[in-house]
């Protein structure tokens, strides 16, 4: 289940650890600014070196355009196990995350039903052979039980201080405490959905996203971080999809992880107003949007997550009070960014930074940076090439996207492993996508960081 162990060859007489199998030649962004490199692959894929020139051997020329990392999605939902109609599925979400450079999802764990067993974490894991386009790590969900069986096979554990369906059951005051020292001990990455309802308001019935933001005030996003703040110290304590800029200072003070969503950073509670714009926690109104774009663009953020979380238009179609909350994002979240990067309202590092780099740190694996000992799963980036995105263009299966007609980067290609898996924006590889859990081997990765 984890990535093939990254072999040491004796160097040859270019300094090289072996010939390389393949090079890849191209721009990258290195001491902070673009300039021409050229990365050594070996026979299993993985980064040799990157240098201006490398010594002979099979080329592949990507001319101007740029070569980053491939991104770490920390917050998915596949929807499988579900219903037939639930919208996606680990096939097709996972080719919509290969399509938008998502090389890893973080798959969340309140599907029907919810994973609360090994058993169930089995029976998912059995779900990604052979059918997953991407690599998948996979949360377990905390509960009342022992989380000792289950720190054996996740990749991690997830707490909803709210219900989320179909999870309803939540810590009470007395028991969260409990449960985050015995999920300290996992020494695995716990996300929390940090909404506290006991500061929900009765909006009856709500109507549209405004009257949702009323409903689920940030306030109730502010006292579930505080809940959380007298965590064990030792807790790997990530803080999902923050909605405000009070809310990310609090954290950063804190120490703790958090991410941020496209959603949450480039829509608000008037962007449409039926319940495709319906999600937990709720879009904010505009001058909140802005702030929190702020602080993302300024750095201050760790992640980017996509919340990726698809239902179908017929299930989204339904009274507003009634519709389930979400929207799809794997394939838009790295895309809609890089737009931004390339009208100059965020630096590409900061992008890297918070879609690659920092996620795949937090999950322990050996991606997000072109770096020697790390794997070669990279995007190739024209950022001249640029489309408006449109539903009947992208991948997923729930046949919709809120971002209808924004302007939008997609890669031109993705490798994984050293392998083209998309060339020329089609997906051309095979379900090979493993089922990962965070490793720290010496010298195969960074060990986990705390936010700037």
């Amino acid at each position: 289940m984890a990535p093939p162990v990254r072999r040491q060859p004796d160097r040859d007489r270019f300094g090289a650890r072996e010939a390389p199998a393949q090079i890849v030649a191209g721009r990258a962004l290195v001491a902070g600014r673009l300039q021409p490199v050229e990365i050594a692959l070996g026979s299993e894929g993985e980064i040799l070196s990157l240098r201006r020139t490398q010594p002979p051997g099979p080329r592949h020329d990507v001319g101007e355009s740029v070569i980053v990392p491939a991104a770490t999605d920390l917050h998915v939902h596949l929807r499988e196990p579900g219903r037939p109609d639930a919208g996606e599925s680990m096939a097709t979400g996972t080719v919509s995350a290969a399509l938008g450079g998502v090389g890893l999802v973080a798959e969340m764990p309140n599907t029907e039903p919810p994973v609360t067993s090994v058993e169930r974490l089995e029976e998912k894991e059995a779900r990604v052979r052979g059918r997953a386009a991407v690599d998948v790590l996979l949360y377990a969900l905390a509960g009342r039980g022992s989380a000792r069986a289950l720190a054996l096979r996740a990749g991690g554990f997830k707490i909803y201080l709210s219900p989320s369906a179909p999870v309803d059951e939540v810590p009470s005051a007395e028991e969260l405490p409990r449960w985050l020292e015995e999920l300290a001990r996992t020494d695995l990455p716990v996300a929390v959905h940090a909404e506290e309802p006991s500061h929900f308001r009765g909006v009856a019935p709500p109507k549209d996203p405004i009257d949702w933001g009323r409903a689920r005030p940030p306030s109730a996003e502010a006292a579930a971080i505080e809940r959380l703040a007298r965590r064990p110290d030792r807790l790997r304590l990530h803080v999902a999809h923050v909605t405000t800029r009070a809310a990310v200072s609090r954290l950063r003070a804190l120490g703790a992880s958090f991410e941020v969503t496209p959603h949450h950073l480039l829509l608000s509670d008037r962007s449409g107003p039926d319940a495709r714009f319906k999600v937990n926690p709720p879009l904010r109104p505009e001058a909140e949007r802005a702030a929190l774009w702020t602080a993302f663009a300024a750095g201050e953020v760790p992640a980017l997550a996509s919340d990726h979380a698809p239902h179908t238009l017929s299930a989204k179609s339904a009274e507003f009070a009634r519709a389930p909350s979400g929207m799809p994002g794997v394939e838009t979240m790295l895309p809609l960014l890089l737009e931004r990067v390339r009208r100059g309202d965020l630096s590409l590092g900061t992008l890297l930074s918070a879609a690659c780099d920092r996620p795949a740190r937090w999950l322990g694996q050996p991606v997000g940076r072109l770096a020697p000992g790390h794997r070669g799963n990279f995007l190739v980036i024209d950022f001249r090439r640029r489309e408006t995105l449109s539903a009947d263009r992208l991948s997923s299966a729930c046949g919709w996207t809120a971002f209808e007609g924004w302007d939008a980067i997609r890669p031109v290609e993705h490798w994984r492993d050293g392998v083209r898996i998309v060339a020329d924006g089609e997906y051309v590889g095979r379900p090979e996508g493993r089922v990962v859990r965070p490793e720290f081997a010496p010298g195969a990765v960074s060990p986990p960081i705390r936010p700037l």
